[in-house]
């Protein structure tokens, strides 16, 4: 009984101070080396033993093989400017007016986040929005409609596919959901959040939208083309890459396998490519975050050492008693709620082992799984730290000298993803029980 109150303390207050860390960052501590040194602090004090490691690893390895291999291919078709050329394409087909720019932007976003996960949308599509308003002379207050859009559709978009968010890819091997049974569920919840963050995205924002603009101001799309070659071979080879997705659960291999291919594939035309870098496309991929997932994971996972997994079941198991509409609702912003408190990666880890420890019946177990996937892509709008494509987009946004204050976004955040996240688990409600 002694060592449990110890190991809930030790894990308690390392968990505390590994945020600390990744908020504050002391003497300019990266958030990875932050997350790493919790970790470190969790196996010293015994929170955490070394096969505890292993699990960890046997959890998340496909997701952070995956993780790194999307960023790269999305690296290197924003070098030979594949996101400039839609984006560009977008400004135009709008013909001058901002209203329809800003649903245009939405759908972008969208799009590139469920094909290049909500990462790379945060990574990619941000500077490349903040350029363009720049371009098309908008004062301050009319770009943050546009970007505030951007980085909030990168992760509510991020539902469709299991490789569209890392935490996506963290449950399906949970719970063995193969990549075509995954989409099948999560289409209809997806379609949810994306209307449901237009429309309030658009009442939020609509006043600070302006109504129109001189498209003349940007650059013809074709000029944002700086390898022909490779782009046109793109649209096959993503084409390809997508096929080999949805073959994935049918013959039984991780989606790592088709996602590290297809990056070697992009790699090897890049490096042919006077436009493309590959010293700079690896330096500049974000190894901190696969660092900084890896530490949050463990350190987490000492929390479910000292039984918070068991208090999560049981109020799982509770809400299950009422219902697959209650749990549904439950689990989702349960997973929101812990999301926004100690980030997505770990939380959608920490849930499902609470899940799988609830014993649920199948019919009960199905919208749980698919409701915390949702409370964990969405639920980090809440706050800053929810989720690591919020600290990329906000890291992007300061080096542009735009800076978000906390306490700001905060407030657009709980504004518009309560709704939202109620929207999106009413789409998964009404697709597991009633289509």
């Amino acid at each position: 009984m002694h060592f449990y109150g110890y190991l809930i303390a030790a894990s308690i207050i390392i968990f505390l101070l590994t945020l600390f860390l990744i908020i504050k960052k002391p003497y300019n501590i990266g958030i990875g080396y932050g997350a790493i040194i919790g970790a470190m602090l969790a196996l010293v004090f015994n929170v955490i033993v070394l096969k505890d490691i292993i699990k960890v690893f046997d959890i998340v390895w496909d997701a952070t093989f995956t993780f790194i291999a999307i960023i790269i291919i999305s690296i290197i078709l924003d070098e030979i400017g594949f996101f400039e050329w839609a984006a560009l394409h977008i400004a135009r087909f709008a013909g001058g007016n901002g209203r329809k720019m800003f649903i245009y932007v939405i759908i972008l976003g969208a799009l590139v986040s469920a094909f290049f996960a909500n990462d790379g949308a945060a990574l990619i599509i941000t500077p490349i929005i903040y350029e363009k308003m720049k371009a098309l002379k908008f004062e301050r207050k009319n770009m943050l409609p546009f970007i505030m859009a951007g980085g909030f559709i990168a992760d509510a978009a991020s539902l469709p596919f299991k490789i569209s968010n890392l935490v996506n890819i963290v449950s399906a091997d949970y719970f063995n959901i193969g990549f075509f049974t995954y989409f099948i569920n999560m289409y209809m919840p997806d379609l949810f959040s994306i209307a449901a963050s237009l429309l309030i995205l658009f009442f939020y924002f609509r006043k600070d939208i302006p109504r129109n603009y001189d498209a003349k101001l940007l650059k013809n799309p074709k000029d944002a083309i700086k390898d022909t070659v490779i782009f046109k071979f793109s649209f096959l080879i993503l084409a390809l890459l997508l096929g080999g997705y949805f073959l994935s659960e049918f013959l039984n291999i991780p989606v790592s396998v088709f996602a590290i291919a297809f990056a070697l594939i992009f790699a090897f035309l890049g490096f042919k490519s006077p436009a493309v870098n590959l010293t700079t496309v690896f330096k500049n991929a974000p190894w901190n975050i696969v660092v900084f997932s890896l530490g949050m994971y463990l350190v987490v996972f000492g929390l479910k050492n000292a039984g918070l997994t068991y208090l999560l079941g049981k109020s799982i198991s509770y809400f299950a008693g009422f219902g697959g509409f209650a749990v549904t609702i439950y689990a989702g912003y349960l997973a929101a709620f812990v999301s926004s408190v100690m980030n997505n990666m770990p939380t959608v880890m920490i849930n499902s082992l609470a899940i799988h420890s609830a014993n649920l019946k199948d019919i009960m177990l199905k919208p749980s799984v698919y409701a915390n996937v949702i409370g964990c892509d969405l639920g980090p709008k809440l706050t800053p730290i929810g989720s690591l494509a919020t600290l990329l987009w906000l890291n992007v946004l300061e080096r542009k000298g735009i800076k978000i204050t906390w306490s700001y976004y905060m407030k657009i955040g709980f504004i518009i993803t309560v709704p939202v996240l109620f929207a999106t688990l009413l789409g998964i409600y009404l697709r597991i029980f009633l289509f």
